[in-house]
């Protein structure tokens, strides 16, 4: 089934658990994550990020790979444009198919991001299409430009913020950041900030950069609140991983064979965020 993410998390926020989202770029990552969510009874998320839908995969060629899947597929999957930066952009993406689209503009002030994000909402909600926004600032690993404390979400601001645009789900700042951290490095997390959030706005509230946020911050954000979890970075490592492995075993294996091996291998790191998430059998 091909849907928006509108139905599917507002379920997960009615019983307490959290749909993956995971960033893909083709066919071969967004069949892996189908597969893993079918495994495990699973609905799902595809996410496109904004620079792998601009520079690598539009969203007219990755919306029909998408759908065809769905159709073909038992569970609920949901295909969104993570991170949509500029209108015309996310605007396109609506118009080619996609059933869910981010607004990121938390760059800007708070009126403005209301501004930008109402108009997308409805241009998105009559197409029947869902929208995520954000308050406040995720960081990124790269650089050690990680998420500050002036960068965590004001609990006011996402109260005025869901009343003035109507979006169907909200992305938060709580202290993940994108991308792999550091070998033993988990990141704190400010659950008390979640739980102020939740008790005002109580809509499905997003977690992005769960990649390497650890075993006990993914239950306990899941425990308080969060219904959606982004998850890109370790499963490009997943991807990664298998390549070198099958490579390190055959290194004349051919193209095809190295990449079913790899679709095959990063499954069950999808497979293990969907039984953290408590979403497996919710589907």
């Amino acid at each position: 089934m091909y849907v928006s993410m509108k139905n599917m998390l507002e379920k997960a926020n009615a019983e307490n658990y959290a749909v993956m989202a995971i960033n893909c770029f083709n066919l071969e990552t967004v069949r892996s994550v189908i597969t893993a969510a079918e495994q495990e009874n699973a609905p799902i998320i595809i996410d496109i990020y904004n620079d792998h839908l601009l520079q690598h995969c539009d969203s007219e060629l990755i919306t029909p790979i998408v759908k065809t899947l769905a159709y073909r597929s038992k569970i609920n999957v949901a295909l969104n444009f993570d991170h949509g930066q500029e209108v015309i952009d996310i605007k396109k993406a609506i118009d080619d198919g996609f059933s869910s689209v981010m607004v990121d503009a938390s760059r800007y002030g708070l009126e403005e991001n209301i501004t930008i994000t109402k108009g997308i909402v409805n241009y998105a909600h009559s197409r029947g299409v869902s929208v995520e926004g954000e308050i406040g600032c995720i960081g990124a690993v790269a650089g050690e430009n990680y998420t500050s404390n002036s960068m965590y979400t004001d609990p006011d601001e996402a109260e005025r913020f869901i009343k003035n645009t109507d979006i169907d789900a909200l992305a938060i700042s709580i202290g993940s950041s994108h991308g792999i951290y550091p070998d033993g490095m988990i990141p704190d997390f400010d659950f008390e900030r979640l739980q102020k959030i939740k008790s005002l706005v109580n809509i499905p509230l997003v977690l992005h950069g769960g990649s390497g946020s650890g075993e006990k911050n993914i239950l306990t954000c899941v425990k308080y609140g969060i219904n959606k979890i982004n998850v890109g970075g370790d499963f490009m490592t997943a991807n990664t991983d298998a390549v070198k492995k099958a490579l390190k075993k055959d290194p004349a294996i051919n193209f095809f064979d190295l990449i079913t091996k790899t679709e095959r291998e990063s499954i069950i790191t999808i497979r293990n965020y969907i039984s953290l998430s408590g979403s497996a059998n919710k589907n």
